[in-house]
């Protein structure tokens, strides 16, 4: 039962979230938060991470559907086997993230990501390390992104 109240939780939290940020967010608008290091902004991702497959938000729902499907199948399995409490933890971490990024790509036809990452490049004086801060400062995530990779990182250490 834990795992499950994991799984909704982080989809609930996202939901609202992203609710908020369409409802109260204009796109452009930009919240700076911890001294400027986060950054609270409206973007519509229409493929995957780092929008791959934008050009065919279709496929990406599909796929999106069927890898969270696939990952359903394995959880109800594994639920039921004793001492796999990392294992079920980061596979409800995984779906809960999927599951609301999978919700956005087939009720809203894209992602809502809210959540961006700001390295101070005044200071950097290496132009490769400089162009590659600036990249990083252009991300945007949301909550689900992180269930997810939180839940992969869970699910490769419980493979013993």
């Amino acid at each position: 039962m834990p795992y499950i109240m994991t799984l909704v939780s982080l989809f609930a939290a996202d939901s609202i979230i992203k609710y908020r940020i369409e409802k109260e967010k204009r796109p452009g608008d930009v919240t700076p938060c911890l001294n400027g290091k986060v950054v609270i902004k409206k973007y519509h991702n229409k493929g995957a991470m780092l929008n791959i497959g934008e050009q065919n938000q279709h496929f990406m729902a599909i796929l999106s559907l069927v890898f969270s499907a696939f990952v359903t199948g394995i959880f109800v399995v594994t639920l039921s086997m004793k001492g796999k409490k990392l294992l079920n933890t980061g596979l409800a971490l995984i779906l809960g993230g999927a599951y609301s990024n999978t919700y956005d790509r087939l009720r809203r036809k894209y992602v809502v990501d809210y959540l961006s990452f700001q390295i101070n490049t005044d200071k950097i004086n290496n132009n490769l390390c400089k162009r590659l801060a600036q990249k990083f400062n252009a991300i945007v995530y949301n909550i689900s992104d992180f269930g997810i990779i939180l839940g992969s990182m869970l699910l490769v250490c419980s493979a013993k």
